[in-house]
């Protein structure tokens, strides 16, 4: 009766846009439960196979707290006879009144859900023979109303209802709706004037309004050809506390005269608006997914349930709009916004409306609501039952021997012997108990409408995702349908949320987050081939396909880190804290492969192969680095390490870094082949113009528990390579490991530079990069660079002009400042030169060796040949450069080859760039002087700092100076505890735009 009162004043807007979602959302429904057919299939488990098992769960036990607060919603409707009140209400007024109300509903709930919970624990065969006798006496109901709405035209039942002026009055203590009645004894007062005057006598004083308006009597139920439609059509809101008045009765009131006596007068008890009635109707429009939900009992799910789906909303659809109207066109507004009955003594109105008898509808009614919370208290069990066993909700996983009454590994998953949901049904009717204690339906009915549309959102979501996915596997039988249908559906549905209660619909939202992430960090153990997964593959691929477009966007660079480590015959990984220095730069958020080779034949070494891969797996889960983990085999490491560089990755979604240990124990005897390997990984990185991230001492590194309190991370920038050392850094900061580490860039300047300027230059560049950072020149006196001389001894063999060996000679001096500025870094390398020749018998060995950076405008893709010498055009349209790096040893009494001599000498000459320095020696890398000067220099100002980021030469030319390279890196960096050795691959750029 309680939402018959307030929804029958607007049958347009508050009843066909439920109605018309409800239909939309059944095809959904049908179109899901046609493909899924699976035995005793439920809306969680649809979404669960469509969405994944967070989606399932989290929307499962949504929508199963809404089916549990259904039942307290049609228990609490129950309560319609208010002369059976345990609790009374004559002489109560206001909110005691409503509180006895509630305190009846509380005690009549509670007695009526156990009956029923019985009922249910019985059997549900028990529940399908009381389903016929309450769909019986369902049907009179209904055709009581009808015929009684028909008996209207002809015959309208005496329903009176007391107004005064255009007020409805409370008809409880007066017998007779008039002022005073005429008596053989002259004029006599009644009740209802005691009610507004200080004395029964005419002469007394009483309330203006009382004085000021006329009493009239005014039929409840005028019937349906009264015309009464037009007037209630349109919807009239009310705040709390506002009287209930017609609109087309006139009123006399005095606006400087408070209103008094307002008890006497029947009052809105809400607020109502559109969405407010729209929360509390939709409720009964909520029973589309009750077979589905049952559909374990059903001989064929996929053929009755959609038949009888589309019947039953069809005809609960027909029977919903066609009573509101015929209601708003017999009933009286007042009548029908009178939300206690207060304006009619208490009695039922669709009771007296309806023909023989008002006790049909009592008994219709009764037997309605009970067979609603039958089917409510049936379904919500088995709904928790079935997330139960998909273990898709780890809370659920209770052990059932903690009751000491079974070995069943589960509580709520478990049943009595035919499968009945016990522990479930108990569970159900404690949550239900709690909703009736709380007797509002104002309250009950949006918790029960956010759950339910939450729960058809998702439905409409998964079937629309599983159309537009177009997975082989999605064949529904039921065809009419399509996608936008779903989309539509899913629309209205969140639109509804926020229409009933928009707090409401925020708390639900976050309930059901909750859950999710609740589910994905306990770990979905299920996988069912969801569209979630679909999706991501789709979303996946368009991606790769979209960055196969072009290079990334200076902007976008980020390292893609390939990381390359070793494992023992247990297939354990030997530098673990390699992981960890990975996961310190993941403020990078890019891409990262963590692959190892192993030695042999795929078919021999498989299960080597998996067990290595699970080590991976294992050792990223653990260092918490998100990627991917790749393991090759072939007859060589060698071989096998290539072929993770060249093959790791997809499309544009491959390695631009690679990130290897330094060998450790390479001076050994029997280590030869991995410094070897070593240097073959560096030279195939140069040649895939990769970047190369080297960290010399590993073990030393900081494991990601361990905090750096103060400290200093020192970049030495001997070579500029684009900012990769100024990137490496600032990832490293964003790392709570290394966060309280502070950064400093050092510079080598010679004796000739401008050290202040160079310092004022690279502050205003870090100001620009936005990279917070202390700036130091360092002066290297004893440096010796024989660059210019170097280069004007080639130009003057490549027979340039003047004007050109001037601005050749301008362009070394510029790069000999510290920092080479490449105009086209797409097209530069890094090599390491070393020439060896025996050495002569005459030579006179000099204790000092240099390591120069030579500037070289010569094509490398073109070299000369021992018979063809350089021209001037050749040179001058070699759009490349290149830096090399010369190990020379000075020697007296060797005369210089002639200038362009067409001998292998003479070529020789020129890329040695010194002629009087032809014959090199392998002497011990430890000599050299520019290495243990650098080495001395940042052993001096970076012994203490955390970290040491340099510059990585480039591998000889020539095989033969390898172990020279690396005796020459090993002197560079001895006497530093944590040093990162970086190459830039020539494509990296830290951007000053953001």
């Amino acid at each position: 009766r309680k939402s018959i009162s307030l929804y029958s004043t607007k049958t347009g807007d508050k009843l066909y846009f439920p109605q018309t979602h409800s239909v939309i959302c059944s095809v959904c429904c049908l179109t899901m439960k046609k493909f899924f057919f699976t035995c005793k299939s439920t809306a969680p488990t649809t979404i669960s196979r469509s969405l994944g098992p967070e989606f399932g769960g989290a929307v499962g036990i949504c929508f199963y707290l809404g089916t549990t607060y259904g039942e307290p919603f049609r228990f609490l409707q129950i309560y319609i006879a208010p002369k059976a009140a345990i609790f009374p209400l004559e002489g109560l007024e206001g909110a005691e009144q409503e509180a006895a109300l509630l305190n009846n509903m509380r005690v009549y709930g509670t007695i009526l859900l156990t009956s029923m919970a019985t009922v249910v624990f019985v059997g549900v065969k028990y529940v399908n023979k009381l389903a016929l006798v309450f769909l019986a006496c369902v049907i009179l109901s209904i055709l009581a109303v009808y015929a009684g709405v028909i008996k209207t035209a002809v015959d309208p039942p005496d329903f009176p209802v007391c107004v005064l002026g255009n007020r409805t009055l409370v008809w409880k203590t007066f017998d007779v709706c008039a002022k005073t009645i005429e008596t053989a004894n002259g004029t006599v007062t009644t009740q209802l004037w005691r009610m507004f005057c200080d004395s029964p006598f005419l002469n007394a004083t009483c309330d203006k309004y009382f004085v000021n308006n006329n009493i009239s009597q005014v039929q409840g139920i005028p019937g349906v050809t009264s015309g009464i439609l037009a007037e209630n059509l349109f919807g009239t809101y009310y705040e709390k506390g506002d009287l209930i008045a017609r609109k087309n009765m006139e009123s006399v009131e005095d606006p400087d005269d408070p209103s008094t006596n307002m008890n006497r007068y029947v009052l809105a008890d809400i607020t109502s608006f559109f969405t407010l009635l729209v929360g509390i109707y939709f409720p009964s429009v909520t029973g589309i997914m009750a077979g589905s939900n049952r559909s374990g009992d059903l001989r064929d799910a996929q053929k009755s349930i959609p038949i009888g789906t589309i019947a039953a909303i069809t005809t609960t659809s027909t029977v919903y709009m066609s009573s509101v109207v015929l209601f708003g066109a017999c009933i009286d507004g007042v009548v029908l916004r009178d939300k206690f009955g207060e304006g009619v003594h208490g009695n039922l109105v669709i009771g007296t409306l309806a023909w023989p008898s008002p006790w049909v509808i009592v008994i219709g009614s009764f037997f309605s609501t009970c067979g609603a919370g039958l089917q409510s208290l049936t379904g919500a069990p088995r709904l928790l039952q079935a997330i139960a066993k998909d273990g898709i909700v780890p809370a659920l996983r209770v052990p059932f021997y903690a009751c000491c009454l079974s070995l069943s590994p589960q509580i709520f998953g478990h049943g009595k012997a035919n499968g009945e949901p016990t522990w479930s049904l108990l569970l159900t009717a404690c949550i239900c108990e709690s909703g009736i204690l709380i007797a509002s339906l104002d309250a009950v009915a949006p918790i029960l409408s956010m759950f339910f549309l939450m729960c058809y959102m998702f439905v409409n979501l998964a079937c629309a995702l599983q159309t537009l996915l177009r997975t082989p596997n999605w064949r529904p039988r039921f065809k009419f349908y399509h996608w936008a249908l779903s989309f539509l559906g899913m629309s209205l549905c969140l639109t509804l949320m926020f229409l009933c209660s928009w707090y409401y619909a925020i708390v639900a939202m976050v309930i059901a987050g909750s859950i999710y992430k609740y589910i994905e960090f306990a770990g979905a153990e299920k996988e069912w081939g969801d569209g979630i997964r679909g999706l991501s593959l789709s979303a996946a691929r368009y991606a790769l396909m979209r960055l196969e477009e072009g290079p990334p966007h200076t902007k976008n660079w980020r390292p893609q880190l390939l990381v390359l480590v070793s494992t023992d015959a247990e297939q354990n990984v030997e530098q673990p804290r390699l992981l960890s220095l990975t996961n310190q730069l993941k403020a990078g958020k890019g891409l990262t492969i963590v692959g190892t080779a192993l030695e042999g034949t795929y078919l021999e070494n498989f299960d080597q192969t998996q067990r290595a891969e699970q080590a991976l797996r294992k050792l990223m889960e653990a260092e918490k680095v998100k990627g991917f983990c790749q393991v090759t085999v072939s007859s060589n490491l060698r071989d096998a390490t290539s072929h993770l560089l060249q093959a790791s990755g997809l499309g544009g979604l491959k390695h631009n870094a690679v990130l290897v240990s330094w060998p450790r124990n390479w001076k050994q005897g029997d280590e030869h082949q991995t410094w070897r390997n070593f240097v073959e990984l560096v030279r195939e990185t140069t040649a895939a113009r990769l970047a190369l991230l080297v960290p010399k001492n590993i073990s030393a590194f900081p494991s990601n528990g361990e905090r750096f309190t103060e400290g200093h991370i020192d970049v030495w920038w001997i070579v500029h390579d684009g900012g990769m050392l100024m990137l490496l850094p600032f990832l490293l900061r964003q790392h709570k490991v290394w966060r309280k580490c502070k950064m400093r860039i050092f510079t080598v300047a010679q004796m000739d530079d401008n050290s202040i300027q160079m310092k004022k230059d690279l502050t205003t560049f870090l100001y620009h990069l936005r990279i917070d950072a202390m700036v130091e020149v360092v002066e290297m006196v004893r440096s010796k660079t024989l660059v210019m001389e170097q280069r004007s001894q080639m130009l003057k063999q490549i027979n340039l002009t003047k004007n050109e060996r001037e601005r050749e000679i301008q362009s070394i001096t510029d790069s000999s400042r510290g920092s080479i500025r490449r105009k086209n870094p797409a097209a530069v390398t890094t090599q390491l030169s070393v020439t060896e020749e025996p050495p002569a018998a005459s030579k006179e060995e000099k204790p000092e060796e240099e390591v120069q950076l030579i500037h070289d405008n010569t094509n490398p893709a073109s070299p000369a040949t021992p018979a063809t010498p350089l021209t001037p055009s050749e040179t001058a349209q070699s759009p490349g450069e290149q830096v090399q790096m010369t190990w020379t040893e000075k020697c007296d009494g060797e005369p210089a080859k002639p200038p362009g001599a067409a001998t292998p000498e003479g070529i020789k000459d020129i890329f040695n760039m010194k002629p009087e320095w032809e014959n090199l020696n392998q002497f011990n890398v430890r000599r050299m002087h520019t290495a243990l000067r650098l080495n001395e220099v940042i052993v001096k100002k970076s012994s203490e700092a955390k970290l040491v980021l340099l510059n990585m030469p480039g591998p000889p030319k020539n095989r033969t100076g390898d172990e020279n390279y690396m005796e020459f890196l090993e002197v560079l960096t001895e006497g530093l505890n944590r040093v990162l050795l970086v190459r830039g691959g020539g494509r990296e750029v830290i951007t000053i735009y953001s």
